[in-house]
């Protein structure tokens, strides 16, 4: 007898799910999720873990791996508690003898998964699945993380040139029907992790709902039907409308779509359309994340201090009044307001403005980047935590960007939004 329980994650998907194909190979198997309510609370810079937008798409995405999950016969539970609380009880009823979970290495993460192990005899066994990457980490050309190079594009010209990506896994067959389990919990409402309840804006650029059925759409109809993919070098630093790049960020950051799998659509797009520069590019996006991934496992919790990963010591402000006039859009750029103000409004910015208002924040405004990478934490649908803060520390001047650079907004309205449609978008029409 083999009984499984499965701990889900940020890896909300049937497709291509590793852990799920390794906990399947079992005589009894039983899934979970917690909305574990650390990640709901207010954190140390003053905000909310996680907000309305992202909490919503949360919801959709778990409530659609339920779904899939009773068509092969797995019954997945959802709880509001710490999972230290409830993975022992679980352990208990069902008779548990080993864990299945993707790996996670970040401070908060690997301090749950501790709890958890505390509360458990130490026969129940963990298995714990590197399964996030486009490059899993026994194929990349490093003795150990250490290794990692400090500059992206070694990283990449290294990898692409001696790392092939693994094919996806196949969708698991059908659990015996006797699997599934009478006991059954809701999925909570927004209200019950304390959150509001939102309205879609319709200027929003990302109007799309989660979960992997939803990711697989976006990806047919943005690959296939209307072959978006062979503009995308040249659109991705679009600031309006849902197709000047892919979207698929948020649905790859809770997991309801793999990096992988999105890899191998854009080999067979490029089969059928041939390679180009612009298809090339997603995949070149898909290696930087990877590679904020890579800096994390090889910097820890550096990636959250103020110095970064380069020790680097400036003289950060914390000004409330600077703050809530970044937030609320109401600086004296107003390219920055557009932007603070779609996020604020939808949950969604484009990279571009991104960087933009992250480098007007640091490096214009002298305000701790940090303060900057947990709102962001906060409010982004697509919230990662490797990608988040090492974005934040490459454009605070701490992390991996060489050239320490500073966005000169005026010179970025010129080249990207030359007519100020995004601004009048956002901004109130008598500022024009």
């Amino acid at each position: 007898m083999q009984n499984h329980l499965l701990w889900f994650g940020n890896n909300l998907r049937v497709m291509d799910n590793q852990t799920l194909k390794s906990a399947m190979k079992s005589t009894k198997l039983i899934a979970v999720y917690f909305f574990d309510p650390r990640q709901f609370a207010i954190g140390t810079y003053g905000f909310r873990k996680t907000e309305s937008f992202r909490a919503k798409f949360l919801l959709e995405s778990v409530a659609q791996l339920k779904r899939e999950l009773e068509e092969l016969n797995i019954t997945l539970l959802t709880f509001i508690d710490r999972p230290e609380n409830r993975v022992p009880e679980l352990v208990k009823n069902y008779k548990i003898d080993a864990i299945f979970m993707q790996k996670e290495w970040t401070s908060e993460e690997v301090h749950a998964t501790k709890c958890v192990k505390a509360n458990l005899p130490p026969s129940v066994r963990f298995v714990e699945v590197f399964d996030q990457f486009l490059l899993h980490p026994d194929d990349i050309p490093y003795a150990s993380f250490i290794d990692i190079p400090e500059v992206f594009t070694q990283f990449r010209k290294q990898c692409e040139h001696l790392v092939k990506v693994r094919p996806i896994a196949d969708i698991p067959t059908q659990m015996p029907i006797s699997n599934l389990i009478s006991e059954n919990t809701p999925l909570p409402t927004l209200p019950e992790l304390f959150l509001e309840e939102i309205e879609p804006d319709p200027r929003s650029a990302f109007p799309f709902a989660g979960g992997e059925k939803n990711a697989q759409e976006r990806i047919q109809q943005y690959f296939w039907q209307s072959k978006k993919l062979a503009y995308y070098k040249r659109t991705r630093n679009g600031l309006i409308g849902t197709d000047y790049s892919s979207k698929l960020s948020p649905w790859l950051a809770n997991g309801s779509i793999s990096a992988r799998n999105i890899f191998w659509e854009v080999k067979q797009f490029e089969t059928r359309f041939g390679s180009t520069e612009d298809s090339y590019w997603l995949i070149f996006e898909l290696l930087w994340r990877d590679y904020f991934k890579y800096i994390s496992l090889k910097h820890g919790n550096k990636i959250f201090h103020s110095k970064g990963i380069k020790d680097r010591s400036y003289s950060w402000d914390r000004n409330p009044d600077t703050l809530r006039q970044w937030i609320h859009g109401e600086t004296k750029d107003a390219f920055v307001n557009a932007n603070m103000l779609e996020l604020k409004n939808t949950g969604w910015m484009s990279n571009r403005g991104r960087q933009n208002v992250a480098s007007f924040w640091s490096k214009h405004l002298k305000q701790d980047w940090r303060i900057g990478a947990a709102y962001f934490e906060s409010m982004l649908l697509d919230y990662d935590a490797h990608s988040n803060w090492g974005n934040w520390m490459y454009n605070s001047g701490v992390g991996n960007d060489p050239r320490n650079r500073t966005f000169n907004t005026k010179r970025q309205v010129a080249l990207y939004d030359p007519d100020k449609k995004f601004q009048k978008l956002w901004l109130q029409p008598s500022l024009f």
